[in-house]
């Protein structure tokens, strides 16, 4: 060991910036320790949703014998308070508060609801099995109001959270900011997801309360941690008696933007279309390509990792002055292919191909989103964060929520019909129920391509401010 070169502490601080996608986004005010335990929200945010989304769909449909369809309803709950998102970033905008704060109570609250959620789930779910005693609707109410509330208080605190380091950034790196804070939130996920895989390997009712239960001290523990001293007290900005617009005229004003209508279009169709093969990814590798379970989980990996790619092209490209809208067209494109190349897989049995699509498939979901969530960053004013993130963060979600309902209704649909009609032997209805849902998403990434087109061809003086937000000289002449 004595062999290897010193690395002093510039030269860590140098390879961390590497390292990490946004890092660069620190600045004095905003150190980079601080701002990495300012993200610890999203850590607990992504924890919250492995548990929700995938850890607890097995288990409640595998172990505990609960039907898929009332599973897929407690689901997608949290999915309905998606619009919610814009009021509430702009009730943290025009919080009235004595103590100074405007976001801290929303993510605290949040915090709280999530925790509320969580500590009553286990029990819940325990209600929905056979073996019970009680009356099955018991279980069903307990267990909508647990996935409702956890739903509402991830919600809450991310949107706050986001306008928050908004709020503690500059012109120069606020888009960093909140997209460092995005990569976090794909790090907690993975991180949680390979935690909780390894301790619910064996599910009994005294280990699922003790690891939901858990993961609920985790959330207020990391988010306490998170907020400590993070939003300086502004008495003035928080008083009861200054006047505040309602959020109609909030609303109206922020989509006065010349832009802001057509952004948000191209991120209900780009986000519909990354998203609706969330729920039939694994389920196509398992059926279509034979893959074992082993094979069909670690595609969450290579989904992971190409979102990172994703993440960290998008800082590359954004440093060097590329225009966002630019960005997320590029992203849609990769998707295109990423798409194509999962539907070449089905015919060739080709397991290799199928992981490159869905690798490239996270690396355009990445660039989409850091290059959608950068350009609505542009047209924040200096109150208005909550609402632009939240409006931002609204259509995404609810887009996504909708598109894997369609998703999963299009490839059921289409099966039923190819197998009941007898179409022939050319026809595999598995197959083609699959691949009807993939050309669905690659036509919905070519409108999102054709809607943000436009943004990225009439935004020169945009792109000027863009480039100063990122800290970007001019050249000279």
């Amino acid at each position: 060991m004595k062999f290897l070169p010193k690395i002093n502490r510039h030269q860590s601080a140098h390879l961390l910036l590497q390292l990490i996608p946004f890092a660069d986004a620190a600045t004095d005010k905003l150190p980079l320790s601080r701002l990495l335990r300012l993200s610890l929200f999203q850590v607990s945010v992504g924890m919250t949703l492995v548990l929700l989304t995938g850890t607890l769909n097995r288990v409640m449909i595998v172990e505990l014998g609960v039907s898929a369809t009332l599973v897929a309803l407690m689901i997608s709950l949290p999915m309905f308070l998606a619009p919610m998102r814009a009021l509430i970033g702009f009730r943290s905008d025009t919080h009235k508060s004595f103590l100074g704060w405007r976001r801290v109570p929303y993510m605290w609250f949040g915090a709280l609801l999530t925790f509320g959620g969580l500590s009553i789930m286990p029990f819940a779910l325990i209600n929905l099995t056979p073996e019970t005693q009680a009356h099955p609707i018991v279980g069903q109410i307990a267990a909508c109001l647990a996935f409702l509330l956890a739903g509402a208080g991830l919600h809450m605190s991310q949107t706050a959270g986001l306008a928050l380091a908004s709020d503690l950034s500059n012109d120069q790196t606020r888009p960093r900011v909140v997209a460092l804070l995005y990569v976090m939130l794909l790090v907690g996920m993975l991180v949680s997801a390979l935690l909780l895989g390894r301790l619910l390997t064996d599910v009994t009712p005294q280990s699922l309360i003790q690891i939901i239960q858990g993961c609920a001290l985790a959330v207020v523990a990391l988010n306490h941690f998170a907020l400590w001293k993070q939003e300086p007290r502004n008495l003035e900005l928080t008083a009861p008696n200054r006047p505040r617009p309602s959020f109609a005229e909030a609303w109206t004003e922020y989509r006065q933007h010349p832009q802001t209508l057509r952004l948000l279009v191209a991120v209900a169709l780009g986000s519909a279309a990354f998203g609706m093969q969330d729920v039939l990814l694994e389920p196509y590798g398992g059926e279509v390509l034979k893959l074992s379970v082993s094979a069909t989980t670690a595609l969450t990996a290579f989904m992971a990792a190409g979102s990172l790619v994703g993440f960290a092209l998008a800082a590359r490209f954004l440093g060097r002055g590329i225009d966002a809208c630019r960005i997320a067209a590029l992203g849609a494109v990769v998707g295109v292919v990423g798409f194509g190349a999962v539907l070449l897989s089905g015919p060739l049995r080709a397991v290799v191909v199928f992981q490159i699509g869905t690798t490239l498939i996270g690396v355009g979901g990445g660039l989409f989103a850091v290059g959608t969530l950068t350009a609505a960053m542009a047209q924040v004013s200096e109150d208005g964060a909550g609402l632009a993130l939240g409006a931002w963060g609204a259509v995404q979600v609810t887009a996504i929520g909708i598109a894997m309902a369609v998703g999963g209704a299009l490839r059921d649909g289409v099966s039923w019909i190819v197998n009941s009609s007898g179409f022939g032997n050319g026809f595999e209805g598995t197959s083609i129920g699959y691949a009807s849902v993939y050309h669905l998403e690659i036509i919905l990434l070519f409108a999102a391509i054709a809607v943000i087109g436009p943004l990225a061809r009439h935004q020169l003086e945009a792109q000027r401010r863009v480039i100063q937000r990122f800290g970007i000289t001019e050249t000279p002449g």
